[in-house]
Order: C-alpha cells, then structure tokens, then sequence
C-alpha cells in the first residue's frame, strides 16, 4: 500500500503589522503566497492557507496596503476562482 503524501513547499513568512493576519510569505517561481492568520482575541497565530495564481504585483499591494486584512478580504478572499486557496496547516485558536 502506498501512504506516500505530497510534500507542501515551505514559503519563508515575514510578520505584518495587522489585527486579522499575523504573517504572509510569497513563492515567486510558483506564484503562490502564504497567509497566517491570527487570533483575533490574543493576536496568536491559527491556521496557514496558501493561495495560488498570485502575481508578484499583487503580493506587494497587500503587504503594502493600509489595512492589510481589508485588503485581503476584498481583494482577495471573495475570488477564490481567481485565487484558489488550500489549508496547509490547521491550528485552533487559543482559547
């Protein structure tokens, strides 16, 4: 029986200044960023989704925007069409 799994590229995360997503990543060859949310009670990271079909133009407007969480969820969040998302890593929440 073969139990062998996909392994999941690691995409190196850098902090962001924001009250719903603690850190993002980009994997320019791939076009595929990384988002770690956060806890919005104790601002500790939860879950790590990577999204797809993500230009390098558009990493840097979220990373860059105002409101980062705003952004993801306008501009990002509600396409996943455009966007296809997968959960790598599922983290509960701090209670």
């Amino acid at each position: 029986m073969n139990t062998q799994t996909h392994a999941v590229p690691e995409i190196a995360m850098d902090s962001v200044e924001s009250s719903q997503i603690h850190s993002l990543g980009y994997d320019q060859a791939h076009r595929r960023m990384a988002v770690r949310f956060k806890d919005r009670k104790t601002g500790a990271p939860t879950s790590l989704y990577h999204y797809d079909n993500v230009q390098q133009s558009d990493f840097d407007a979220l990373k860059n925007a105002e409101s980062i969480g705003s952004h993801f969820y306008k501009v990002i969040k509600p396409y996943p069409e455009i966007f296809p998302y997968r959960c790598i890593e599922k983290q509960p929440a701090a209670e």
